[in-house]
């Protein structure tokens, strides 16, 4: 009847009725049906409904399709039907991945993706992001159950790192000293361990380098002024702090993963009292103070500066020198950024508790040793609140019942992704478990799956816009009334006992985290002005406010700022931050900057940073504000520096939802 058949790229092949027997048998089989005359009957009557409805003419292959669901539905065979219909739709799924894939891979080849401002536009970059969009296209159509693809393809939820998903894990607090008072191999070799300061700085930085290969998230040192202490011992202070510059030139400058990024370093210091340890916080702190080889302001490491009462927090406490010290370079340099071991949820913990520059805090832990070293996230999924408000139309009843659902299915969706990770053997992650970084790994051997170690790791739920879901639902954010502010308490409050409840049903790390929205933010407005057009105060700006911080634009006080946002620091246990913003650097009014700290402290936060610009001229190296040109020697060749989702970034990096965010910015009075 027919000999041609038109694909759907517009090419004309011979026509082979075979091919409809066989996926019409194919779907019977799906439910359990075995006959393959009845097969052969129904395509009789498909080329007979074809020839009724489409004539002689040549046709094509969804005139087809449609033709066998028709007949299989008139003729009665509705489950093969059904399973008919599932199988076309996957397969266009399928396909229509494969397409998208190829408009990502045209788009990444002009220029990268922005979603993350560590990753430059280098050959090697473009290489990585060509490879993370085919991951991301395979896991969303092939492994993800379609439930979960489709909550993150719509926008419900959002699945961080998705090009990793059943690859590798996200971050850790390293264990420094371990490494180098036993040695270590990185694939090529033994390293014995260090004897003198440079290289020991020199080999903490090949080990950031060797785990960010094989993660794809943040690596941090916990305890540097501790761990480094013994190597520098019996040095002088020029010595150590060249070892100090070393490190962080190394930082800024040693490409992982894929020669497309930095590692994205942290560093947790300050409280280690030793002349030693002393010595290591003042020469990491003064090198980073002097910036790299022109002056300029180092992105990494994020260093954070661990506060602690009778340590050094006040005059006349040990380290209260290092704690001005780390504030005069914070009021140059943005870093170090400030963690309180004084706060409700952080002293109840005997060990000093550690923070990575996104915010991730790892502490608390079911299956074993609550202990920062060797642990880290697994991986975390962020739910878009806004949205959960949106469908509700303001009633709260209807908000919490979808706010549940959509917990659920982030929680879910950890879950599974926690049951491929754990599938993982030693031998994929060579460096991470091989050399015993992770906890309880040194007990495994290459071809062993790697769960008894990764479940002292954490699985994080996530939100963002809680400004914009308050204003959904009552018309104000929490910086604009009391009653808000109550209700989003009442709403994080929630949210973290849900995420209680499924780290008791599933007797895993679950945690509640604060999200670091970088590419997050804008994704999710886009999609959501979408569907329910522009809204005041919700979808009319391009991106969502980060976690439960007050909007970006809000005029408001450093102290009612930090007021508002420092009750919610004890619900997002899996990490969380604030900052406020100055409209220069505070370097001349080193008290007033002391005063915010300890009002952040007062304020029951965990973690906090100071955000201000920094514009440095590549030409002759002036540092302050500048315009449009430089007033010193009139170059426009300008580096701005700015803080994005907790690291600092040159702001032709950000992508369009952060630039929008931060023309956005409103400087906060003292």
């Amino acid at each position: 009847m027919y000999t041609m058949i038109r694909k759907r790229d517009g090419r004309e092949v011979p026509f082979d009725e075979k091919k409809i027997t066989a996926a019409i048998f194919k779907a019977a089989n799906a439910v359990g049906g075995n006959d393959l005359r009845i097969a052969e009957s129904l395509t009789d009557d498909v080329l007979n409904y074809m020839y009724e409805h489409y004539g002689e003419g040549t046709p094509d292959v969804e005139q087809v399709q449609d033709a066998v669901e028709k007949v299989l539905i008139e003729r009665g065979h509705a489950k093969t039907a059904k399973a008919y219909i599932i199988y076309r739709d996957r397969r266009t799924r399928i396909r229509e991945a494969k397409s998208d894939l190829m408009d990502a891979v045209e788009e990444i080849l002009v220029e990268t993706s922005k979603e993350n401002a560590n990753i430059s536009n280098s050959p090697s970059a473009k290489m990585l992001q060509i490879a993370s969009a085919a991951s991301k296209k395979y896991y969303l159509s092939r492994l993800i159950p379609e439930p979960m693809s489709l909550a993150h393809i719509q926008g419900d939820i959002h699945i961080h790192d998705l090009d990793f998903y059943g690859k590798t894990l996200t971050c850790i607090q390293i264990p420094l000293k371990k490494l180098l008072t036993n040695g270590f191999n990185n694939g090529h070799g033994y390293i014995r361990p260090p004897k003198r300061p440079s290289s020991a700085t020199a080999l903490a930085a090949i080990i950031l380098q060797s785990s960010q290969n094989d993660m794809h998230g943040g690596q941090s040192f916990a305890y540097f002024d501790y761990d480094m202490a013994g190597f520098v011992e019996g040095a002088s202070d020029d010595e150590i702090y060249q070892a100090m510059e070393a490190l962080i030139y190394n930082l800024n400058s040693m490409h992982s993963r894929a020669g497309a990024q930095v590692p994205f370093s942290s560093i947790n210091l300050g409280t280690d009292t030793s002349p030693a340890g002393r010595a290591v916080t003042k020469n990491l702190l003064l090198a980073f103070e002097r910036g790299l080889g022109r002056g300029e302001t180092p992105i990494f490491p994020n260093i954070i500066f661990r506060l602690k009462k009778g340590v050094n927090f006040e005059p006349g406490d040990p380290n209260y020198d290092l704690f001005r010290l780390a504030l005069r370079v914070a009021s140059k340099r943005m870093n170090p950024t400030f963690s309180f071991m004084d706060s409700s949820f952080n002293r109840i913990y005997e060990e000093e508790v550690a923070y990575m520059g996104c915010r991730t805090r790892v502490i608390s832990n079911r299956r074993g040793p609550e202990v920062v070293v060797g642990r880290g996230n697994l991986s975390f999924t962020s739910i878009n609140l806004p949205r959960v408000a949106l469908k509700s139309i303001r009633n709260k009843t209807s908000f919490y019942r979808e706010l549940e659902r959509v917990l659920n299915l982030a929680i879910e969706q950890l879950y599974h992704r926690f049951s491929i990770q754990a599938k993982l053997r030693v031998k994929d992650m060579p460096f991470l478990m091989g050399q015993g970084l992770y906890l309880d790994s040194e007990k495994l051997k290459a071809d062993d799956p790697i769960e008894p170690a990764i479940i002292h790791g954490t699985l994080s739920v996530g939100f963002i816009g809680l400004a914009e879901t308050l204003k959904v639902l009552t018309g104000e954010h929490h910086g604009e009334s009391k009653a808000a502010r109550h209700f989003g308490e009442e709403i994080v409050s929630f949210m973290r006992q849900k995420v209680d409840e499924a780290a008791e049903r599933y007797n895993l790390n679950y945690t509640f985290l604060a999200t670091p929205a970088e590419g997050l933010s804008g994704r999710f407005v886009q999609l959501d002005r979408k569907e329910f057009g522009i809204i005041p105060g919700v979808t009319d700006k391009d991106y969502y406010t980060n976690s439960f911080h007050v909007p970006v634009d809000y005029p408001i006080s450093i102290a009612e700022k930090m007021a508002i946002e420092g009750p919610f620091h004890k619900y997002a246990n899996a990490g969380h931050i604030s900052y406020v913003e100055l409209p220069s650097s505070p370097v001349h009014n080193l008290d007033a900057l002391e005063k915010i700290v300890k009002h952040m402290a007062a304020c029951d936060m965990g973690y906090a940073g100071i955000n201000f610009p920094i514009d440095e001229c590549r030409a002759c190296g002036y540092s302050g504000l500048i315009d449009h040109v430089c007033p010193n020697c009139g170059s426009d060749d300008i580096r701005r520096i700015r803080r994005i989702t907790g690291y600092l970034s040159t702001v032709d990096r950000f992508n369009d939802g952060k630039l929008a965010e931060l023309a956005n910015r409103t400087c906060h009075s003292f």
